[in-house]
């Protein structure tokens, strides 16, 4: 399901000036097909003002989301690499963001799943930062 989902919503970047930005390259292609408004992808940027950064669940690895109510069409997620990490609140540095969608409070249940099971593998996590493509990931998910 992971692979299905990220096929076409992947991003590779050198930098990017602000974690506000980062989260909103990597819902851009979320707003293209029509999974979210931009309406979702500002209430992500408020998520992380008021409760901080919960969406860092590994050192450098954040998954941006909202509820659903928030905006979202569907269930979706993209990939977004910076060569150079943006520093989110508190000086908390990120280079891989996965931002998730979901039309449904458990709808997403089973992408994070797949998603946990890749981040486990600590191998295939550090692998992560050195992706450069989209076929690159790919190949690496289905490690």
């Amino acid at each position: 399901m992971l692979k299905e989902q990220l096929t076409g919503k992947t991003n590779f970047v050198e930098s990017i000036a602000s974690w506000q930005e980062a989260i909103r390259l990597g819902a851009q292609p979320l707003l293209e097909q029509g999974i979210v408004e931009e309406s979702y992808v500002e209430a992500m940027i408020q998520n992380v003002l008021d409760n901080g950064n919960y969406i860092i669940l590994l050192p450098q690895v954040a998954m941006p989301h909202t509820r659903p109510e928030n905006g979202s069409h569907g269930i979706g997620m993209t990939f977004l690499r910076l060569a150079e990490p943006v520093m989110f609140p508190g000086d908390e540095p990120v280079s891989v963001l996965f931002t998730l969608s979901s039309d449904s409070p458990d709808g997403h249940l089973e992408l994070i799943a797949s998603l946990g099971e890749l981040l486990s593998d600590e191998k295939l996590y550090q692998k992560l930062f050195d992706v450069e493509t989209e076929q690159a990931l790919l190949d690496l998910i289905k490690e």
